[in-house]
Order: structure tokens, then C-alpha cells, then sequence
């Protein structure tokens, strides 16, 4: 039986990590979208602006709970900036399928997380349930601001999306899986 408290911290410490990582994706995107597609940027700022905020909380919440920031922040960042200078080398829309990708693929995490947390720390849960509503309004923005669905979309949202799901899985040691299928044992997955 695994330790939920080392859970718990697991989750802080991907969290943290991720907000960190998306922090950085819409920098490099706003950077490049000044140039490009300045109609689009005060929405990737407003996103990034919330991405910030929640980086903050999550890192207030991690010393009562004896976490620290993931040991890979570095690979979070550099990933965030090289996804985002490439998709929004790629276009509008591929801003919009990257932001689509990666906020339906962490919604799915902060479900299971919810799931977990409801009974173990309902003070976190309730931090991760407020978020995930900002969280699905930046996912409903992306879709709702992409011209077609073509093939670019058909092939990168899996892609990007398995690509945090991997980084999610090695900054939490394996404990996205466990809890997932923890949740599934459950009925609850």
C-alpha cells in the first residue's frame, strides 16, 4: 500500500511543475504571437496570467505538506518554451490545438487527483477543484478558437497530449498511473 501523504506531495510537486511548464509554453507563444497573431495575445496573456496565479498557490501549499518543486523543473521549462516557439511557428490554430491538448490531458489528471483527495485532504481539494474551473475555460477557449479541425489537429492533440502525460508520469515517480487505476478499483475511473 502506498503512502498517501507521499501522494499528496507527488501531486503538489506535478502540479506546481506543470503550472510552471504552461507558464512557459504561453510566454514563448506570446512572444511569438506579438509578431504573428497579435489579435490572439491578450487571451494567451489572461491564460498565462492564470497559469502564474496557480503556480503561486501550489507552491504556498506545498510546506505544510512537506513537498518540494519537482527535481526536473528545468526539463519542465525548457519543454514549455520549445513547445511553445514550435506551435506557434506552426499557426494560430496550432497555438489553440496545443493549449487544447494540454489542458484536456490535465483535466483528466486533476480528476483522478480529485477523486484521491476527497477524503484525504479536502483543503488541497478544494484548491484543485477551483483551479480546474479556469483550467476547463482556457480548454473551452482553445476550442472554441480553432477555424478547422484538420489533419494538423488529428495528429498533434495525441501526440501533445501522450507528451504530458509522460512528464506528468516521471515528475510524479509513476503515482498518475496508481492513482488512476486506484480510482478505476474503485468504480470511480
Amino acid at each position: 500500500m502506498r503512502d498517501p501523504d507521499v501522494t499528496v506531495r507527488r501531486i503538489l510537486k506535478v502540479n506546481h511543475a506543470g503550472e510552471f511548464g504552461a507558464i512557459r509554453i504561453y510566454g514563448a507563444q506570446i512572444l511569438m504571437a506579438r509578431r504573428l497573431f497579435p489579435g490572439i495575445v491578450p487571451a494567451l496573456e489572461e491564460m498565462r496570467e492564470d497559469e502564474i496565479e496557480h503556480c503561486r498557490l501550489f507552491r504556498e501549499a506545498m510546506p505544510g505538506r512537506r513537498a518540494r518543486p519537482c527535481r526536473v523543473m528545468a526539463f519542465w521549462s525548457l519543454g514549455g518554451s520549445v513547445l511553445g516557439i514550435l506551435t506557434a511557428l506552426g499557426g494560430r490554430n496550432m497555438i489553440w490545438i496545443c493549449t487544447e491538448a494540454v489542458e484536456s490531458t490535465v483535466h483528466r489528471h486533476l480528476e483522478d487527483q480529485l477523486a484521491f483527495l476527497a477524503q484525504r485532504d479536502p483543503e488541497l481539494h478544494a484548491l484543485i477543484a477551483s483551479i480546474q474551473e479556469q483550467e476547463l475555460a482556457h480548454l473551452r477557449k482553445a476550442e472554441d478558437s480553432q477555424k478547422r479541425r484538420g489533419l494538423r489537429h488529428a495528429l498533434l492533440l495525441p501526440v501533445i497530449g501522450a507528451l504530458t502525460d509522460v512528464m506528468i508520469w516521471l515528475s510524479t515517480w509513476g503515482d498518475s498511473s496508481w492513482m488512476r487505476a486506484e480510482m478505476t478499483r474503485a468504480g470511480r475511473g
